[in-house]
């Protein structure tokens, strides 16, 4: 497959700016807030760290999909939500600050978990016997360094400058989804020959799993009896996912932008089912505080 500077080089670093971002709208106090009332915060980690994995695994085994495209799905599942899905739950008048500490907590604990989950992954697809395997060690440094690391200097920034922060925050979430797109754009000819074949294939799994993603985290959270702006924003951060993360992980760990089409289709899909999100908050949620 073709490589490019862009994903080698500018995709690491256009992560960690975007990461920066989601930084910029974080506080301790924000931690704070939901640790005195953890349950809602608790409910979305599991969903976020255990549930959303399960159904990835369960999306690549029931369709049947290739090896490679499988193991993307799992990498998807794997990662946490990112700064998309606090706008949309903002949009939608679910709790924003619950969505922004599980967002922040499922990227941290992330760089333990998906290492593991994805070498689990290419196990089942590829055999013990394979010689593509993700490196735990490097794999968990690369995600502290693009992850952790700018997270907190976003936080920093908000705690120290809040009215830079304030300026900086929404151009930094633009950027993120013109990076994206590039990705997309990117990967799309690299795969030119075989990508509407990969697409087919790609296509109702991510549907399927964002479909279950987001009925998993209404189930979830009212079978634990939290509040309704805190459902939604638990069903948003299961159904928007950080899919930058899973094409980093893919083209730049792996080296395979095959495994990168999953993220890739899920990060133009899951705008349809945020719409999907919005409305409905805003005319049950946004319909009862008027």
């Amino acid at each position: 497959m073709e490589k490019s500077v862009f994903i080698d080089i500018g995709l690491p670093v256009s992560l960690f700016i975007i990461m920066i971002g989601m930084g910029l709208g974080l506080t301790l106090s924000d931690f704070a807030k939901e640790a005195r009332h953890p349950r809602a915060a608790i409910v979305g980690s599991v969903g976020q760290l255990i549930v959303l994995p399960a159904l990835g695994f369960l999306v690549a085994w029931g369709l049947g999909l290739t090896p490679a495209i499988a193991v993307g799905m799992v990498i998807l599942a794997a990662c946490p939500g990112g700064a998309t899905s606090n706008v949309i739950t903002y949009l939608a008048r679910g709790n924003v600050a619950l969505s922004i500490v599980v967002t922040a907590i499922a990227s941290i604990a992330t760089i333990m978990t998906l290492p593991l989950l994805v070498n689990q992954a290419l196990s089942w697809q590829l055999g013990e016997s394979t010689n593509v395997a993700m490196p735990v060690v490097d794999t968990i440094a690369m995600l502290v360094i693009i992850v952790l690391l700018p997270t907190g200097i976003g936080m920093l920034i908000r705690a120290k400058a809040p009215n830079i922060a304030a300026r900086a925050e929404k151009p930094l979430n633009g950027f993120g989804a013109v990076v994206l797109l590039a990705l997309i754009v990117l990967i799309s000819y690299g795969l030119r020959d075989h990508l509407l074949g990969l697409l087919v294939q790609a296509g109702p799994a991510c549907l399927l799993l964002n479909t279950l993603g987001i009925g998993a985290g209404f189930a979830i959270a009212r079978m634990a009896g939290v509040a309704k702006e805190d459902t939604l924003a638990i069903a948003v951060e299961l159904g928007i996912k950080n899919s930058t993360i899973g094409i980093l992980v893919a083209t730049t760990i792996l080296g395979s932008q095959e495994m990168a089409i999953p993220s890739m289709v899920y990060g133009l899909t899951m705008y349809a089912f945020g719409a999907g999100l919005v409305a409905f908050g805003r005319s049950t949620i946004g319909a009862a505080k008027a």
